[in-house]
């Protein structure tokens, strides 16, 4: 009788989660009164906790991308004008800004070994610290018409950008394949704020310490990144597990494959030639005697247009599949580029930045995608970082071109380099998509037929 009412407390104990040795005795006592007792699902449970750790980190990489987002577009908005005025010659205007982009190149390979040694949140909160040195810099430098002081500046700013780059790598992390594009896409579309704050930060700080354009605006920026300091703060990356510091194939057995080589020319072409444009872009209205506020005003839409289609980049992906997405992006920045070579009104200026950064958005987020797909868990963090390596060395060779290519040769020309790239890019992924597909239906057709081969 007594065992009997005991099973019964038993049962009424079973849904709760008993702590402690109350936990112990009951399943003590159920072991020794020969009771059933079902069998927590903790896979299930692992799984949701995780999901909703994924969501969350999406979340808060979203909202850091647009903060630090603002980084970029500061230096963007501004660098060409402030290195033109600092400058001991008008050739090196956009020095200041390929040295921002030396800053992403340099940045890319210690961000993986930092998040590989002590975690990503470890490598966020110092990149934010880096963009926080980059404002306050920036401002000096300014200030005290120092031009070499203004390109460590924005050498600090490309280290700030390299770690956020990272970003929409972190965001895929432990999420399920049919979310990693998806998770990619909406951190990207955190810029989507970053286009709106960025050039309007420029636009009520740059004049507010006259004669000194853009000191404010600097300081500003660097405000804004130590609120970026402590939404990354809070992000749940947990360092990664001794095993995995050393696991995973050779670097080069993963590079060398078609599909990476693919993806990382695909990156390689469309970052740098939306870079090339884009920053050439300000100075060229203001050559063609286009006005501060038009200037900010196509650098602001550009943005959006980087990163309001992440929206639904990630649903294209999953439908059509990353290949089609990066082809359709590539070709929008030839388009772009033809636009560019139609006209040097305001219009045309604001339609090239609008065509290029939507191109840009389609081109790589669907090369990144196709990243993801080359490696395994382990092996995340040098991959990635080889990737965006590969991806901002190249951008900080063509950085250093844009303003010898925009001082010597005008604006038709920095379009006109858009072309071969794109074409390249294009013919690659066509034949690595093309033997992908042979390849499948061979093995398809050795499986259904086996003694045919």
């Amino acid at each position: 009788m007594a065992c009997a009412r005991l099973r019964r407390l038993l049962t009424l104990l079973r849904p709760s989660i008993v702590p402690g040795i109350n936990n112990a005795l009951v399943i003590s006592l159920v072991i020794f009164l020969g009771a059933e007792m079902p069998m927590l699902d903790v896979t299930a449970t692992d799984e949701i906790a995780a999901a909703d750790r994924v969501r969350t980190n999406v979340v808060r990489l979203a909202a850091a991308q647009a903060l630090t987002g603002a980084n970029s577009a500061v230096i963007f908005a501004t660098g060409a004008i402030v290195g033109a005025t600092l400058a001991p010659d008008m050739s090196f205007a956009t020095v200041p800004i390929s040295i921002y982009v030396v800053g992403l190149a340099a940045g890319t390979l210690p961000t993986g070994a930092i998040s590989r040694r002590f975690g990503r949140r470890a490598a966020f909160v110092i990149g934010t610290g880096c963009g926080t040195l980059t404002g306050l810099l920036g401002s000096f430098a300014i200030l005290h018409a120092s031009f070499a002081l203004f390109c460590v500046a924005t050498f600090l700013g490309g280290l700030y950008g390299a770690v956020a780059q990272s970003y929409r790598f972190a965001a895929a992390d432990g999420a399920s394949a049919a979310y990693r594009p998806k998770a990619v896409s909406w951190v990207m579309a955190g810029g989507v704020f970053a286009g709106v704050l960025g050039p309007q930060l420029v636009q009520w700080t740059m004049d507010v310490w006259s004669p000194y354009l853009f000191a404010f605006s600097f300081l500003v920026q660097a405000a804004v990144a130590l609120v970026a300091m402590g939404i990354v703060a809070g992000v749940d990356m947990p360092r990664p597990a001794p095993a995995d510091l050393h696991g995973g194939r050779p670097l080069l057995s993963i590079v060398t494959q078609p599909r990476f080589v693919a993806a990382a020319l695909c990156g390689v072409i469309s970052y740098p030639m939306m870079n090339l444009v884009m920053t050439s872009a300000p100075l060229a209205m203001k050559l063609c005697g286009l006005s501060l506020s038009d200037s900010n005003f196509g650098i602001q839409w550009h943005i959006v247009a980087m990163y309001g289609p992440s929206f639904f980049t990630g649903a294209l992906i999953a439908r059509f599949g990353a290949p089609r997405i990066v082809a359709a992006g590539l070709l929008l920045e030839a388009g772009a580029a033809t636009i560019g070579l139609s006209g040097i009104t305001a219009m045309h200026f604001w339609a090239t930045l609008i065509v290029l950064g939507v191109g840009w958005n389609f081109s790589f987020i669907g090369a990144s995608a196709l990243v993801l797909e080359t490696h395994r868990p382990q092996e995340r963090n040098k991959v990635q970082a080889f990737n965006d390596f590969l991806v901002f060395g190249m951008m900080a060779i063509g950085s250093f071109s844009s303003g010898q290519l925009l001082a010597n040769f005008g604006w038709s020309a920095v379009n006109m380099v858009v072309f071969p790239p794109v074409l390249l890019g294009l013919v690659v992924l066509s034949l690595v998509s093309w033997a992908r597909r042979r390849n499948a239906r061979l093995e398809a057709a050795m499986g259904e037929f086996p003694d045919a081969i």
